[in-house]
């Protein structure tokens, strides 16, 4: 999965920001939803797919680069205590 970050209005929906970023449902992860992190701010869960295809649209100018910010989303898992 890859995290994307979208700088929308506040009343902005999970499907707003698929419009914008011209992806489909399935490509992002609606358990995790459309999250705000400070106002103006949000962040989704898309699939690696969908990060790529992101990534072109945004160098290709089909996709506003002021408005979204695309990073990785590494799996977080516990440690072993030697690994400390």
């Amino acid at each position: 999965m890859a995290m994307i970050q979208v700088r929308l209005p506040p009343e902005a929906t999970l499907a707003d920001a698929l419009r914008l970023l011209r992806l489909s449902d399935e490509d992002a992860d609606a358990g995790y939803g459309l999250v705000a992190v400070v106002p103006g701010l949000r962040v989704l869960r898309v699939s690696e797919e969908a990060a790529r295809r992101l990534v072109g649209d945004l160098a290709a100018g089909r996709v506003p680069a002021e408005l979204v910010d695309v990073f990785s989303d590494p799996r977080v898992e516990p440690q072993e205590p030697g690994d400390r």
